[in-house]
């Protein structure tokens, strides 16, 4: 369980209103809940902050960064009177309700590490931030402070098959942003008109979102979060040898656990400067 977070709130069992947007950190949390978002209003979502309508459970109230779980104006104000919520914690620590949906987020753990990197060197350690090396390190150990990224992964992926679970990959989103779109609306049961399908499609490339990237960043990390948004681009801070000792350390961490998670199908085997295109 990651570290630098709190707990879901052990009194809450969502409901048939709610989607969770569940994915471990740097993993394309913003995108999936900014389609979420815009589909659950038809489009039409509007906000200064994304987390003005996004609940963040384990970060605490009082940091004020995101509203109150217990806010339900949102969603008595949203066109489909559903609500987003955002959380970065495995299965097991998210409170499971049959009604509820989850929509599950993973992405190449290279790409991972990279993203993680450039956004806490910049956006929180600055001169104080490890080494590309010990960084890797940090990333590539039990230890990890933003918890395991194999068990994250596998907690959801074990139970892909439930009706209320929806199970994507960062790439295949990337590979396909309007049948993504459709694929997270039918299992919202939101059925778009074509101006509204073209709206939530278009308010979700990657143009757009940076181009109201502060409506997504963190507290201190101004511009940070929408950085480059790509896939197979880790050859940007790691070498080969980096990039197959992130491959090995986590395939390995999957097998552990059991998984049988298509690993190399999913995110390719590194050969040179960057990994799968």
């Amino acid at each position: 369980m990651t570290r630098f977070l709190g707990e879901f709130p052990k009194d809450y069992l969502p409901t048939e209103h709610d989607v969770l947007i569940c994915s471990y950190f740097k993993s394309g949390t913003n995108w999936a809940m900014q389609i979420a978002t815009q589909i659950a209003y038809r489009g039409g979502a509007q906000y200064d902050h994304i987390h003005e309508l996004v609940p963040w459970p384990e970060v605490p109230d009082r940091v004020g960064y995101a509203l109150p779980l217990t806010d339900d104006r949102p969603r008595r104000a949203c066109p489909t009177g559903l609500r987003v919520i955002k959380t970065h914690l495995a299965f097991g620590h998210v409170p499971y309700a049959p009604a509820a949906r989850y929509v599950c987020v993973v992405r190449d753990p290279k790409d991972v590490f990279v993203s993680s990197y450039h956004f806490i060197r910049d956006g929180m350690l600055g001169p104080a931030m490890p080494s590309v090396a010990g960084w890797l390190d940090a990333y590539l150990s039990p230890d990890t402070s933003s918890g395991s990224w194999a068990e994250h992964l596998q907690s959801y992926w074990r139970v892909r098959n439930r009706p209320n679970v929806l199970f994507l990959t960062y790439e295949q989103m990337r590979t396909d942003l309007a049948g993504t779109v459709d694929k997270i609306a039918a299992f919202m049961g939101v059925a778009l008109t074509a101006a509204e399908r073209a709206a939530v499609v278009e308010q979700s490339t990657f143009a757009h979102m940076k181009a109201i990237g502060h409506k997504f960043d963190a507290a201190g990390s101004t511009g940070l979060i929408m950085r480059r948004g790509e896939r197979g681009k880790s050859g940007e801070l790691i070498d080969a040898t980096d990039q197959r000792r992130i491959d090995d350390y986590w395939r390995a961490e999957l097998v552990r656990l059991g998984s049988d998670f298509p690993y190399d199908d999913a995110f390719g085997v590194s050969s040179g400067t960057s990994s799968s295109a």
